[in-house]
């Protein structure tokens, strides 16, 4: 199964939340997840057990981030064209992508794989230099990603198969 549409159906997913989730404020915001959720299990030092609330509270964020926005007044913020470029990607199986996205896309991915068991080793072993290069690694990898998906988009739209900007 494909992770990215394994985490969109465990979201919750549907055009609605896609469209509010579009809006820069939604997507900018969003990039807070993952250094929130490193503060959270880095906690446990400070808090035990305790850090397990951070952690919930983390992950209620995560869900409800894209549900917090209104849908965007345009498409033309580099943020908004990168989710919509997404929905495009993660619709691949149903309307074919040209190949040098898709390889791009999967070297993208894997980099963010790879730095996310940086930052899964860092956390567990309490370094902040594992955990800050994870996190880096990942964080750029997903960045990266999302302009992939601004070109994406484009190249989808020029031949009309994507979303309309």
């Amino acid at each position: 199964m494909d992770i990215g549409k394994l985490s969109e159906r465990l979201m919750g997913m549907d055009d609605a939340t896609w469209a509010k989730h579009s809006n820069p404020w939604s997507g900018w915001s969003r990039i807070t997840v993952l250094p929130l959720l490193c503060i959270a299990v880095w906690s446990r030092v400070w808090l035990g057990w305790g850090a397990l609330w951070l952690v919930l509270l983390v992950v209620i964020w995560t869900w409800a981030n894209p549900r917090l926005f209104g849908n965007p007044v345009h498409n033309d913020a580099w943020m908004t064209k990168g989710v919509l470029g997404e929905r495009v990607w993660l619709a691949r199986n149903s309307t074919p992508i040209p190949a040098h996205h898709a390889k791009v896309a999967w070297v993208l991915n894997l980099w963010a794989g790879a730095g996310v068991c940086v930052l899964i080793y860092g956390l567990w072993v309490l370094d902040t230099g594992w955990t800050a290069a994870g996190l880096a690694l990942t964080m750029g990898a997903k960045l990266w990603f999302l302009d992939r998906m601004v070109w994406l988009l484009a190249d989808m739209n020029d031949t009309g198969k994507g979303a309309a900007t």
